[in-house]
């Protein structure tokens, strides 16, 4: 019963320990029956199919790229209508625009350009000064609460995005490396080969030895068919 399970990709792995588990469960071999070996192997394998499909990232990047164009976007807009809006010196309130593009200035034109949590440190002082009576009054005379509150809106939910993205990745780097759990199982199935070949000539356990011995070739083959399969033309 030999083979080199270092070889094996992780699902093939993965499906080896889930047979050879359904078999010592299957009630045809008492020899198996109870022994802590199986027990250990079980709750090796349960750790293995927890973590080794599993993304070493949360996989929400795309989200968060997604709710900060949108918060871009929002900041972008209102920044240039107040900069078109400021050259107009005829018409009404062109002051009110020019004091509003200087609150911009103060915290950067080009917020929309900076890292994620640069910018979200300038929108968050950006956003308060706006909100300044003062300010917000303007903003009204200009008619732009929705343009603002929009761009407070998709800032806010960019920030939701992003403290959801930093949360999942936390969580999994607290898991036990995939890799780890691995070498786990592999010294497992190790022992548990050496018990059933030293153990093979023994009554009672040769045709445990048998099936077991089948499923470890299934396996072997499963590691060539991988390997034609991956081979370049």
């Amino acid at each position: 019963m030999k083979i080199t399970l270092t070889k094996l990709s992780t699902k093939d792995l993965a499906t080896l320990a889930q047979r050879i588990i359904t078999n010592n469960q299957s009630g045809k071999y008492p020899v198996i029956t109870n022994h802590p070996l199986t027990v250990t192997l079980q709750n090796a394998y349960n750790q293995y199919d927890q973590v080794y499909t599993k993304q070493i990232y949360s996989g929400k990047g795309e989200d968060v790229a997604a709710a900060d164009a949108e918060r871009d976007l929002a900041y972008r807009n209102l920044k240039s209508f107040l900069n078109g809006y400021r050259k107009l010196v005829s018409v009404p309130n062109y002051q009110f625009a020019e004091d509003l593009y200087s609150v911009f200035k103060t915290f950067g034109l080009d917020l929309d350009r900076i890292s994620y949590s640069s910018q979200t440190a300038q929108m968050k002082k950006l956003i308060e000064e706006l909100q300044t009576p003062e300010n917000a009054q303007k903003i009204t005379l200009l008619s732009l609460d929705a343009a603002f509150a929009d761009m407070k809106t998709k800032h806010e939910a960019f920030e939701i995005q992003f403290a959801d993205q930093a949360e999942a990745n936390a969580d999994l780097r607290q898991m036990t490396s995939a890799s780890a759990i691995r070498k786990d199982l592999e010294k497992i199935l190790k022992s548990y080969f050496g018990l059933i070949t030293a153990m093979k000539d023994v009554p009672g356990w040769e045709l445990f030895y048998s099936d077991t011995n089948e499923l470890v070739k299934a396996a072997k083959n499963s590691e060539i068919k991988t390997k034609n399969i991956e081979k370049p033309s």
